[in-house]
């Protein structure tokens, strides 16, 4: 194995690492439906099982139906993902810790589904009105946070335009 492959699943390993750690905590320490305030009102620790996906969509949906979009569907999309990752040489620093983190978060959650059935939330955030979230936890900011970082790639590779173009 190279140092790069090492590397990537070092970080894929930590993110799913963090999540499952913090939410082994939860689940020991926080009483479900409770909510506790860490800094006032604006970030909250509760402890939710979420049976759906993001913000709980398709919680209600047949077992069919969540085991294809939940289970079966996440299982190949992640493996893509690690694949390209993994084999793709061309891509930038930047773009593999993106792809990484939304691998690790999504093995982690994916995990989560097959042990328990559910994924653990636990953090909330409220800004006053302005800014609120849904409840989440560390493998959902892995995600995002791999996201992020590919949509600021996007936006470094692609030449500026110009008007006359």
């Amino acid at each position: 194995m190279n140092t790069r492959t090492i590397l990537i699943l070092i970080l894929v390993i930590l993110n799913i690492g963090l999540d499952q750690i913090s939410k082994g905590i939860v689940r020991e320490q926080v009483v479900p439906g409770s909510r506790t305030e860490l800094i006032g009102t604006q970030l909250q620790l509760m402890n939710v099982e979420n049976s759906g996906a993001f913000l709980s969509l398709g919680s209600d949906s047949n077992p069919t139906v969540k085991l294809i979009f939940l289970l079966i569907l996440p299982v190949i999309v992640l493996g893509i993902v690690l694949y390209y990752v993994l084999t793709n040489k061309a891509l930038d620093n930047l773009s593999v810790t993106g792809l990484s983190c939304i691998a690790g978060g999504g093995i982690a959650n994916l995990y989560d589904r097959f042990l328990y059935g559910s994924v653990t939330d636990f953090l909330y955030i409220d800004l006053g009105g302005v800014f609120k979230t849904g409840i989440f936890n560390i493998a959902d900011l892995s995600v995002t946070t791999g996201m992020i970082l590919l949509l600021l790639c996007s936006f470094l590779d692609r030449p500026s335009k110009t008007i006359e173009e």
